[in-house]
């Protein structure tokens, strides 16, 4: 560890995957980091509980202020004694909690008010919520200075490590021909449209390299989370849609890649495991000695790379118009999406009809620029009703 490295940390969405990891990487490095404060959503009090013992959070938050009672004696039972606090309020008041740095680790767009509190606190945000960047561009990228915003995803990570290993031109957008962001293609690369008719959600849930949450690995599997990544990245680096390409590569070990206007091009590589960028955004601008595993160079590997079917997967084309589009159009693709989801994991929507019913709710949309909190949870709000009409039109 190095010894510049001295940093108190809220950890958001600690129960879920990213959270969990980051918990670990923090345990591995307790001269390094301490945790400040924990948020759930409420669905795990017991583990949230076992966390702040753990930690020695100072206070800890769940979203379902329901459950703040059995929170309460689940973490007496530990004998952890944190401030409690409990609703969407709560979990803002932890984002804005006194630290050096909160991760985001939130799923979906509930991310967004803890995204906006934290920038606005001038704490150092770590962003593993892409969906809080993604459907309130303007307003985050407002609240932002520069070095404030570091992304967690694995890509996003990579392409931050690419421009950092390039030299002086690093930050010089003329100098990038394009990024290349890579996806492993999902449980269901290489099957044609009409083979995923019959897909169920044990099929997509079943991903071949990473280990996720439900919503992020069906994301994965219909591709919207890369589709979200490169909204992402337009946001993140500046570029244009049209500098930014996606390619499968199976094996996940090139996270992405960086393109020169020379032709040379940087790309980021080590073993898929997530502790990786997380430990990257919690050190920055240092590195974590032993944070996960480096590539075996003793043996034999072989990494390919395919061109993304965009009429198996048009989940990344639509991506591209609705981040051209601007304004509310991002955060109704992202909430109608979601809603799609919960409709295919309780059964009531096919597998191929998640992007279709995406595609027409994005149709069907006004689009308004993004000038508030109020204007963009109002589209998410308009995007998630409007899905569920139509899945339900789709279940009967």
């Amino acid at each position: 560890m190095h010894a510049e490295i001295r940093r108190s940390v809220v950890v958001l969405g600690s129960t879920g995957s990213i959270g969990t990891q980051a918990l670990d990487v923090i345990a591995a490095n307790p001269g390094g980091f301490k945790v400040a404060g924990l948020a759930a959503g409420g669905g795990k009090v017991e583990l949230l509980a076992k966390q702040a013992a753990e930690s020695g959070a100072e206070v800890v938050a769940v979203a379902d202020a329901s459950v703040v009672a059995d929170l309460k004696e689940a973490l007496a039972a530990h004998g952890a004694r944190p401030v409690v606090l409990g609703g969407p309020e709560g979990v803002a008041e932890v984002a804005a909690w006194e630290c050096d740095m909160v991760l985001n680790g939130i799923t979906g767009a509930l991310g967004l008010t803890s995204t906006l509190v934290a920038l606005e606190a001038g704490r150092t945000l770590a962003l593993a919520n892409k969906e809080s960047l993604i459907i309130g561009g303007p307003l985050v990228k407002r609240l932002a200075r520069p070095g404030q915003l570091l992304p967690v995803d694995s890509e996003h990570s990579a392409l931050q490590q690419c421009l950092w290993a390039s030299g002086p031109d690093d930050h010089d957008p003329s100098s990038v021909r394009r990024l290349v962001v890579t996806a492993s293609g999902g449980p269901f690369r290489g099957m044609k449209r009409e083979e995923m008719a019959d897909v169920t959600p044990e099929m997509a849930l079943a991903h071949p390299t990473w280990s996720m949450g439900p919503v992020i690995t069906i994301n994965s599997a219909t591709l919207v989370n890369k589709g979200l990544e490169v909204i992402e990245a337009h946001l993140l680096f500046d570029l244009d849609f049209d500098r930014i390409e996606v390619v499968v590569h199976p094996q996940s070990v090139i996270h992405s890649m960086v393109e020169y206007i020379d032709g040379s091009t940087v790309a980021q590589a080590s073993p898929p495991d997530m502790r990786l960028p997380i430990a990257l955004a919690l050190g920055h601008p240092h590195r974590i000695p032993g944070a996960a595993r480096a590539i075996d160079w003793t043996r034999a590997h072989t990494w390919t790379f395919e061109p993304l079917d965009d009429v198996a997967f048009p989940s990344v084309a639509l991506a591209r118009h609705v981040g051209g589009e601007g304004g509310t159009a991002p955060a109704v693709y992202n909430a109608a999406n979601e809603a799609c989801l919960t409709a295919f994991m309780r059964g009531d929507l096919p597998f191929l009809a998640i992007v279709d019913t995406v595609a027409k709710v994005v149709e069907e949309h006004r689009v308004t620029p993004a000038e508030s909190v109020e204007e963009v949870l109002a589209a998410d709000a308009w995007a998630r009703t409007r899905a569920a009409e139509l899945t339900a039109r789709q279940s009967r």
